[in-house]
């Protein structure tokens, strides 16, 4: 079992990459766990401060709006990226998770990956986006 401990704040998660008999994965940890007050963060997606769309017909675009809306909700609770416990990722095309992995390892140290899902979805809310992304984070008391 692969299992590291990164403090997040003054209050430590610890992200286990491969349980006993679970296949690791470089993109995710299977599980990661701490205690803290939790935050929900609805699913966000690439809207500017003005409700437009960013990047339309660009998902990597799109993921660096999503990565900087999550960043912000994140902020407004107190939180950050270190304190992000679980992603999931829905998309309108699974071709574009590289493109959403490389915004995310823009702001997520590999050592500090969060448990994940990703989803293929037939649409999201408007025709143009193309990714939406909802985190759950624990942070200290």
């Amino acid at each position: 079992m692969s299992m590291t401990t990164t403090p997040s704040h003054s209050s430590p998660l610890t992200r286990i990459a491969a349980p006993e008999g679970v296949a690791p994965s470089p993109h995710y940890s299977h599980v990661v766990l701490g205690t803290g007050r939790f935050v929900a963060v609805s699913g966000q997606c690439a809207l500017d401060e003005r409700g437009e769309v960013v990047g339309e017909g660009d998902p990597a675009a799109q993921a660096r709006q999503v990565f900087e809306n999550l960043r912000r909700c994140l902020a407004a609770a107190g939180a950050a990226f270190d304190d992000v416990v679980k992603l999931t990722y829905f998309v309108t095309d699974v071709a574009h998770l590289p493109a959403v992995r490389e915004a995310r390892d823009a702001v997520i140290p590999a050592d500090r990956l969060p448990a994940s899902s990703a989803v293929q979805v037939s649409a999201l809310f408007r025709p143009e986006l193309l990714v939406e992304i909802e985190a759950f984070a624990v942070v200290p008391q």
